[in-house]
């Protein structure tokens, strides 16, 4: 006998629990849309069928993912509203092309494009220097970069403040989680904080609590980087809206001293 599929939950429940996820109680929830709580409340028991308008304007003003949105319109009844390419589709070469540019452009300094899982699409070469020295299994694709930053065959032997930046992306992925309620981020944080390592949630008295920085130890001494992340902002695209360009600048004068000379020849691993 071959057991059912677990059924997708009804649109009132997923409404619920991003509401909840949000940290908003009925009230608020209702008072923030101008309708009343008692009919919020008959939406999310399943007494009241609400239009596909009024499924759109919950989902936007809980900030619920494009992804998650189609779902909700399909509980809903209704056909997803937002499109889902790979990135290799023509429709989204001018997506593609304007990466390209970023990632070339910010050379000699690290750039890499990751989805919502943290896996890496595509990187420019010198990102792709650092990954020197780590272990093969790691780099098999799909190669995830919080795995190869923190995994003991990955960089962490080499990040000098291992315990601070670990924290710093755990925290990172535990935000994503608590907008997305990715399963899959779930576990990720999970394996996350079966690695080595510590945490240090104390800023570095170097930086004055202002950023984060990546303490890199290479044959050159030790870099300092720090990083910003970029998304297509006005992404109505599922694809699209999930992708973040990670670029790394140097923190300090050395830093920028070193990565400027070596140009494309940016540190390998030291033994």
């Amino acid at each position: 006998m071959i057991a059912a599929m677990n059924p997708k939950p009804a649109f009132g429940e997923q409404l619920r629990d991003w509401r909840r996820r949000r940290h908003l109680s009925q009230l608020e929830f209702a008072t923030e849309l101008q309708i009343s709580a008692r009919h919020l409340s008959f939406v999310e028991t399943g007494r009241s069928q609400p239009s596909r308008s009024m499924v759109l304007r919950f989902a936007e003003s809980l900030d619920v993912p494009l992804r998650d949105r189609n779902a909700l319109l399909i509980a809903a009844g209704y056909a997803p509203m937002y499109a889902s390419r790979p990135l290799s589709d023509p429709a989204l070469s001018a997506a593609r092309n304007a990466v390209d540019l970023i990632l070339n452009g910010h050379e000699p300094y690290p750039a890499l494009l990751i989805d919502r899982h943290w896996t890496m699409l595509s990187a420019n070469a010198a990102a792709m220097k650092f990954f020197v020295g780590v272990d093969p299994s790691l780099l098999a694709p799909p190669v995830n970069v919080l795995r190869v930053s923190l995994h003991p065959g990955g960089l962490a032997p080499r990040i000098v403040n291992l315990a601070q930046w670990r924290s710093h992306l755990l925290a990172r992925v535990v935000r994503d989680l608590a907008l997305t309620a990715d399963p899959v981020l779930a576990r990720l944080i999970t394996e996350l904080r079966g690695y080595p390592g510590g945490e240090q949630v104390e800023p570095d008295p170097a930086f004055a609590g202002v950023l984060v920085p990546l303490r890199y130890r290479s044959e050159q001494g030790v870099l300092s980087m720090f990083s910003t992340t970029t998304v297509f902002g006005t992404a109505v695209e599922v694809t699209l809206s999930e992708l973040m360009l990670e670029a790394f600048y140097p923190a300090d004068d050395f830093t920028f001293q070193v990565v400027r000379e070596c140009g494309s020849k940016m540190p390998s691993r030291t033994e």
